[in-house]
């Protein structure tokens, strides 16, 4: 397993790829700022007598490492975003705290995976699976089994120890029973196990669905059993996925719509689609959210989460254009508009992978954000990670947290500022009503679940990972490719 040789840093910025997209160079700029920001952490670590590794962890740390991202893409001239630190920062714990500290946000990630090492899914054409999360960033955790770097222990100590996330969603990836590396049963007993924590359902269970996998009946009994069996959230459907490399579309009479019948029928009315980062070997006919607008129209009682909010890789985000409105994210502001889907609609948007990979651009991430909360709306964006493939999800937190839009752009494109009322919003307050929690009720039983206790104990001694694995060239991806020949696309 490569181990990158990039300089190890509080908040990652790199070509990494997680094994779905080709990777994306690094600016030159960047990589730049990355040595910068390497010399600074040791400088200041002994300047303030404490070892570079507990610096790396510090608040301080983190504000070191964006002060120099903010000033290559000042030299740049990539000036559409930033993050708010000032100096001080970088060596005053309380100017830290209040620029990255949590402020009372309650987090709640509504995209995550794991993995049951154990599973069946190993034993059968599913293996394929093994390569590509040996690959994937989290893989390289240091234990002989790639696999079981994805468990519920590994899981527990990224989401819920080495991040600030509160409460999350687990979701799943594509694939039959057979293929699949997380079966419902393990799902559960997962979300039992920090249950057990304290009982206070941190952790919430999508189901997954393949409307197009023959006979559709099998699939739609399947929904009724699941909802039956397990405290299914919400539905997560792959719309470019398909055994024959085809997908589908959500308003499709014979596939789309029983499916959507079905999610009202069985009384859970919330639908996650993956929509966006293309899956490779599959049509991207249906990867784009033309069909979402529609689908909102048709079922104003659905909630629609488009999971990515149809970011792509290779399409760099700038003001809307309607006529040039047929991928990324202005695909869907533009379903909305063609279908009348007012913002603050049916319609959500979530952030997985997408701030990931936009919050080493500011001028793009400034677009995607106010893109998002000026057209979906700003009740309707919601914070999600895609972590475990990607290790602890804190980075991305902290990133997010210090990240403003430039007035010019507000001014020029009617964004909205991102206020501390609205990152707190996308942070984990329009989640809950989503996923059917009390905010009131949650923070009085957190305060002093087991789970806090174990935070307050863990930060005693806790040992974040902060090295980033996985293909990060065209050749080391290609030859990934070769490796993972049975990958059950």
């Amino acid at each position: 397993m490569k181990v990158h040789a990039d300089p190890i840093l509080p908040i990652k910025m790199d070509s990494t790829s997680n094994g779905e997209f080709l990777p994306v160079a690094l600016p030159e700029s960047l990589k730049a700022a990355q040595a910068v920001a390497a010399g600074r952490l040791t400088a200041q670590a002994r300047r303030l007598g404490q070892s570079r590794r507990g610096f790396l962890s510090s608040l301080c740390g983190a504000a070191t490492t964006l002060l120099a991202y903010n000033q290559a893409h000042a030299i740049a001239g990539n000036v559409g975003g930033r993050f708010a630190v000032g100096p001080d920062t970088a060596f005053e714990p309380a100017a830290a705290e209040a620029a990255l500290g949590t402020d009372g946000d309650l987090i709640f990630d509504v995209q995550t995976h794991l993995v049951d090492p154990k599973g069946t899914w190993r034993n059968n054409a599913g293996r394929g699976f093994e390569r590509i999360l040996a690959w994937w960033p989290q893989g390289s955790c240091g234990l002989p089994d790639p696999t079981e770097c994805y468990d519920a222990d590994h899981f527990i100590k990224e989401i819920f120890l080495d991040s600030d996330t509160d409460l999350a969603v687990l979701s799943f990836i594509p694939a039959p029973d057979l293929y699949n590396p997380l079966s419902a049963k393990e799902a559960d007993r997962v979300r039992r196990l920090v249950d057990m924590l304290e009982g206070n359902h941190r952790l919430l269970l999508h189901s997954m669905v393949l409307p197009n996998l023959r006979p559709l009946q099998r699939q739609l009994d399947h929904m009724e059993r699941a909802a039956a069996d397990w405290p299914i959230a919400a539905w997560k459907v792959y719309t470019q996925w398909g055994a024959d490399g085809r997908g589908w579309a959500l308003d499709d009479p014979e596939i789309g719509i029983p499916f959507i019948e079905k999610a009202r029928a069985v009384g859970v009315p919330t639908i996650c689609i993956h929509k966006g980062f293309p899956l490779r070997r599959m049509s991207q006919q249906f990867d784009t959210c033309a069909d979402i607008g529609r689908v909102a129209k048709l079922y104003p009682d659905v909630t629609f989460i488009v999971y990515h909010s149809g970011f792509e890789i290779g399409r760099r985000e700038g003001g809307y254009d309607p006529a040039d409105a047929a991928r990324g994210i202005d695909a869907l502001v533009k379903s909305l508009a063609d279908n009348a889907i007012a913002p603050n609609s049916n319609v959500y948007a979530e952030l997985g992978s997408t701030w990931r990979m936009v919050m080493r651009d500011p001028t793009a991430a400034a677009h995607t954000l106010g893109k998002l909360l000026k057209h979906v709306g700003d009740k309707r964006v919601l914070w999600g990670t895609d972590s475990i493939w990607y290790g602890s999800p804190q980075d991305q937190i902290l990133a997010f947290r210090s990240f403003e839009i430039a007035p010019e752009l507000q001014e020029h494109h009617g964004y909205p500022a991102l206020t501390p009322a609205v990152k707190s919003d996308i942070f984990g307050l329009n989640a809950l009503p989503v996923y059917g929690v009390d905010a009131a009720e949650f923070r009085r039983k957190a305060a002093s679940d087991n789970v806090q206790f174990a935070r307050q104990r863990y930060d005693a001694e806790a040992r974040p990972s902060f090295a980033t694995y996985g293909p990060t060239s065209r050749r080391e991806f290609l030859a990934l490719e070769r490796q993972r020949r049975a990958y059950p696309d």
